[in-house]
């Protein structure tokens, strides 16, 4: 423990040891002092290779745990390095904590830059240590990552880290906890009538639904709703008899179309964005579009009512309001049953010679234990895994970048995923491009994950690129990247991995998972760049202007 007069960074650190048990980072000399104080208590210490790791690690470890995560890093390049995953964590709306070091009191040195100013251009809070004000600042941190859903930088200037604090700022300080805020009376009164009303009822689940699902399957199957999700949260409705998958892009055929059947839509915590709104053709002009989300306003236009409540206090209120209600009859059971799996299968090789994604990605499936746990990059790949893969539960499906249309910080995620659901085997799945660019903290990945599968779709090119602007006469030179031996990178990190080129050469993968070995297996699928996932084929046709 630390001494009778503690110094600004062993005092931030008592108080944060209170809230958080897990700590992603990469020591410089600006947290040293505060990374040494920290680990003597039972936080446990991840290192992570690059600094842009540390806050994608901490966001991953949150949405797959649901705790307050803690990063760290060093000031100047530390602290811009970590400014991508910083954005994405912002965007997504993730409450964690950033503990960074930055300029001295007295002012900016040649190389510093002005941070806190940074921080607020990605919408991003800072408070400043001082010798006076670090438990206050711990709890305001908190209250607010919390309360608010967003990260939070605590910056300690350079020439106070090892300066002493008063007693009042080493004290702990109360941390506030918001009540969650229930449906007004007359927008719960609106709701159930036409709930009440509505033959078909549907609820769309977003990331926002995923610490109420349980509550939200209950509403579900009171109201005889289908069940859909966006992209990030599937698996909530898993096991919910009209459960029909995910909405959008990502949606087959069969699950766009009972979307367009139902006469009520229920959205619970999804932003509707353009992908899940399929560029505003999920829903017909007769379908009656409420939102409920913690935000002040509807996050679409589409949206015919919206209300600001917490998603888990508005399901209760539903749920005791419609108690006596009998399910809606007008969903066939045997017609959504398998609606998201239902969409082209593939072949074992395409025309070119190279494995089918489709086939391969269903081989994936039947190989993988059900009990998983799946990690998503960006990239033109995710059309594959995020239909193919069968999910168990609302915990189970991560897709980092999505907020800022990053790739490249997949492999970073995945360590705070690890670290969160070691109960699990992690799939972590990614494309050549994005893998390259993670790539220092592959061997984090391998080094900290207990039992972990990482799927490189490798079609040697950033494919996102080649299918939306090749097709249009733009050089596809600088889209193209040389057949990468990723399965050779990660045995020489000490992996088991693979080059897959045919069905038959995951046996040994197969045989992996039925041993039930720990480690990391990477498989290295060499697929085609030809096979085009439909939400690209979305993007092309809806999106872009021809010259």
């Amino acid at each position: 423990m630390t001494t009778d007069s503690p110094t600004v960074a062993t005092a931030l650190a008592d108080r944060l040891a209170e809230h958080v048990d897990v700590v992603f980072g990469v020591l410089g000399n600006g947290n040293a002092h505060f990374i040494d104080a920290l680990l003597r208590h039972p936080v446990r210490w991840v290192a992570m290779r690059h600094e842009c790791g540390t806050v994608a690690a901490a966001d991953g470890h949150h949405r797959a745990g649901g705790k307050l995560a803690l990063a760290t890093t060093t000031y100047g390049p530390g602290f811009t390095n970590a400014a991508t995953s910083l954005a994405e964590a912002r965007m997504a709306r993730i409450p964690l904590l950033l503990v960074t070091a930055q300029a001295p009191t007295a002012g900016l040195r040649p190389w510093d830059i002005d941070q806190v100013a940074f921080a607020e251009t990605m919408g991003v809070p800072t408070l400043v240590l001082s010798t006076d004000n670090v438990a206050a600042a711990v709890a305001e941190a908190v209250t607010r990552a919390v309360g608010e859903r967003t990260p939070v930088v605590l910056a300690l200037p350079y020439d106070l880290i090892e300066q002493p604090v008063t007693a009042a700022s080493a004290a702990p300080a109360p941390v506030a906890t918001p009540e969650p805020r229930p449906l007004s009376e007359d927008a719960l009164a609106d709701l159930v009538t036409a709930l009440a009303a509505a033959k078909r009822p549907m609820i769309l689940a977003g990331r926002g639904a995923v610490p109420a699902a349980e509550g939200v399957r209950l509403l579900a199957a009171l109201l005889g709703a289908l069940g859909v999700t966006s992209a990030t949260a599937r698996g909530l409705f898993t096991g919910h008899e009209l459960d029909a998958g995910v909405a959008g892009g990502f949606a087959s055929p069969r699950t766009a179309e009972l979307i367009r059947e139902a006469d009520l839509a229920l959205v619970l915590g999804a932003g509707l964005n353009q992908f899940t709104m399929s560029f505003g053709d999920t829903f017909t002009a007769g379908t009656d579009l409420w939102q409920i989300d913690d935000l002040a306003a509807a996050t679409h236009p589409r949206v015919n009512r919206s209300a600001s409540a917490d998603v888990g206090a508005a399901c209760d209120q539903l749920l005791a309001a419609l108690a006596d209600r009998s399910p809606a009859a007008g969903w066939d059971p045997a017609a959504v049953a398998g609606a998201q799996t239902d969409r082209e299968p593939g072949d074992e090789m395409a025309p070119d010679g190279l494995l089918d994604p489709r086939s391969l990605t269903r081989r994936l499936n039947e190989i993988l234990p059900a009990d998983r746990v799946v990690a998503l990059d960006g990239g033109h790949y995710v059309g594959w895994p995020n239909t193919y893969l069968d999910l168990p539960d609302e915990r189970s499906m991560h897709w980092s970048g999505t907020a800022f249309q990053s790739i490249g910080l997949g492999l970073q995620t995945a360590v705070g995923i690890a670290q969160a659901r070691p109960d699990r085997v992690l799939v972590m799945c990614c494309g050549d491009g994005g893998a390259l660019m993670g790539a220092a903290d592959l061997e984090t990945l391998i080094r900290e994950s207990r039992r972990t599968v990482v799927v490189i779709y490798n079609d040697a090119a950033y494919g996102a690129e080649i299918h939306q602007y090749g097709s249009r006469g733009i050089n596809t030179e600088p889209m193209l990247i040389p057949r990468v031996d990723f399965a050779g990178m990660a045995r020489a990190l000490g992996a088991r991995a693979e080059v897959i080129r045919r069905l038959d050469d995951l046996a040994g993968l197969a045989d992996w998972v039925e041993d039930g070995a720990d480690g990391l297996y990477l498989v290295d699928c060499r697929v085609s760049p030809d096979i085009v996932a439909p939400y690209i084929g979305e993007i092309i046709a809806k999106t872009l202007v021809r010259n």
